[in-house]
């Protein structure tokens, strides 16, 4: 496949873009559907995008069997570090009446309301249908034949890949999902992460979980499950994305959510910061060590806070002299996130070790009940 469209990474290094599952799966839809009309499947194979751009793809396996054709594109993600890189897509078309769509093995079903297709259906999301659906109707305006096929979308070893995925937690079963929105992955651009926190979301109030946990990381992940026995859909993996997942919050309410995470990044949001990544965010010792001193914490120890570099080396210091500090930070990160959310939700937030150990804590107010 051909894709020279590069994007830059802060240290000035371009960074490759990539395909999404929904355009690999277009490609081998495309060109099975032109073995399937003309009896040979073209060994590369161009496709529309939805922005108008036109890439390139080598089909990398083939077969035609009677009123059937499949093609497979192996999927090329670019610089980003996704979990489907290198997977192979394989799509049959088959003969049929009008466009269906079903799902092959390692390709999921969805088993949960709240996604955007309907439970039962296929993980092929709406936008590649569409993609798939307008690049075979170009194929068959050429041939100048009615588009009637049915599409059976498959990935090599797709049940494996997806269970390092959200898909399990959000009712997908069987494999991974077929997405994309403009075809193109945008290397660490971390939109998809952004979108699996909102569909976790949109999951959640659709099956009734009134109580979710939002948390930065597995270790606090675990904790927090241990602590309410939450099932799955119940967590949301936030990672560094507190405002993002706060913001959708707003005009998606959940009556009450858990903010789990390590002292540091809590840290962090407790200052005010949205994004919690250490690119674009660091801890602060000098606001850890005010927070210290309107804990009534002794000046010295203040000041021993104020000139440490990590929240290691505080987190130290709070165990040696058995501090609070914990709980004040966990109510500033409360109080930002109560504002961030408009009041949306009565919120909760913990804050725990590297050994997974709750060191600080501000319950729910109340204030929806």
């Amino acid at each position: 496949m051909t894709n020279n469209d590069d994007t830059t990474n802060t240290d000035g290094r371009e960074l490759r873009r990539g395909w999404t599952t929904g355009t690999c799966a277009t490609a081998a839809a495309k060109a099975a559907y032109i073995g399937l009309l003309t009896g040979e499947i073209p060994s590369e194979i161009e496709i529309v995008l939805p922005g108008g751009q036109k890439p390139v793809f080598q089909v990398i396996d083939a077969k035609i069997n009677g009123d059937s054709a499949m093609a497979a594109i192996e999927k090329d993600a670019g610089d980003d570090p996704d979990i489907t890189h290198g997977a192979i897509i394989r799509v049959w078309v088959r003969k049929g009446e009008g466009v269906g769509f079903k799902a092959g093995s390692g390709v999921g079903t969805i088993t949960k309301p709240g996604l955007p297709l309907e439970v039962g259906e296929p993980a092929i999301n709406p936008a590649p249908r569409q993609m798939i659906t307008d690049n075979l109707q170009n194929a068959a305006d050429c041939e100048g034949v009615e588009l009637a096929a049915e599409i059976e979308i498959s990935v090599d070893d797709g049940e494996a890949l997806a269970a390092n995925t959200w898909n399990p937690r959000l009712g997908i079963l069987g494999g991974l999902s077929i997405l994309g929105t403009t075809g193109i992955v945008i290397p660490y651009s971390c939109s998809a992460w952004i979108a699996s926190i909102q569909l976790g979301i949109d999951v959640a109030r659709a099956t009734n979980i009134d109580h979710v946990a939002a948390c930065t990381g597995k270790i606090s992940e675990k904790a927090v499950t241990r602590l309410y026995g939450f099932e799955p859909s119940a967590i949301l993996d936030m990672g560094d994305f507190a405002g993002g997942t706060l913001k959708y919050l707003r005009s998606h309410p959940i009556p009450k959510v858990t903010i789990a995470s390590g002292f540091g990044k809590l840290s962090k949001l407790a200052a005010g910061h949205m994004d919690l990544h250490s690119k674009r965010s660091q801890v602060d010792p000098a606001f850890l060590a005010k927070l210290a001193g309107e804990d009534g914490i002794a000046p010295e120890i203040c000041d021993e806070i104020a000139n440490k570099t990590s929240a290691g080396q505080i987190m130290e210091i709070m165990a040696r002299n058995n501090l609070t500090l914990g709980d004040y930070v966990a109510h500033a990160a409360q109080a930002i996130a109560l504002k961030e959310a408009h009041d949306s939700a009565d919120i909760e937030v913990l804050a725990y070790d590297r050994s997974g150990t709750l060191i600080g804590r501000a319950p729910f107010t109340g204030r929806l009940t």
